[in-house]
């Protein structure tokens, strides 16, 4: 199977993008960086792209200009094992203008998305008792960090 690398575009902040991710993941590293050469459309030695990790997943971040913006149409999963992981992870990437959503939801200050999501979730939702479910489910719209504490005690709320 080939290997599918995101390539995520930036106007002129692919490096400290790259750099702020990898100092929120652990196990991540930057690996490669090129520059704009003479007769390009960003001056010479601008930053062109930028290879890196995190936590082994490859990436490519792009200065390809201010023509593209991301959206929510597009998002990055954080599986997070327990509520200490949410936390963690909520708090670096809505840290210096990252904005919170609903139910997990977040923009980092590059404007990309995130949802930052316990392993209790993908158990709630999948419960085979229904009113379980609906009564997680409810409590989960009116989030916007996760709580597993609320959401597990919305669940068992008979």
């Amino acid at each position: 199977m080939p290997k599918i690398t995101p390539n995520l575009w930036f106007d002129t902040k692919a490096l400290e993008a790259a750099e702020f991710y990898v100092s929120v993941f652990p196990d991540s590293k930057v690996n490669h960086v090129s520059y704009y050469g003479e007769g390009g459309p960003r001056p010479a030695g601008t930053v062109l792209t930028v290879d890196f990790e995190l936590d082994g997943q490859a990436y490519t971040a792009l200065n390809g200009g201010p023509e593209f913006t991301f959206d929510e149409a597009v998002s990055f999963v954080i599986d997070c094992a327990d509520q200490e992981e949410v936390d963690h992870y909520w708090s670096r990437l809505t840290a210096d203008g990252g904005e919170e959503s609903q139910c997990g939801w977040l923009k980092d200050k590059y404007g990309l998305s995130w949802q930052v999501v316990p392993a209790v979730i993908g158990e709630l939702m999948t419960d085979p008792d229904t009113g379980r479910t609906q009564r997680a489910f409810a409590a989960l719209m009116e989030m916007r960090k996760i709580d597993v504490a609320a959401l597990l005690a919305a669940a068992d709320k008979a």
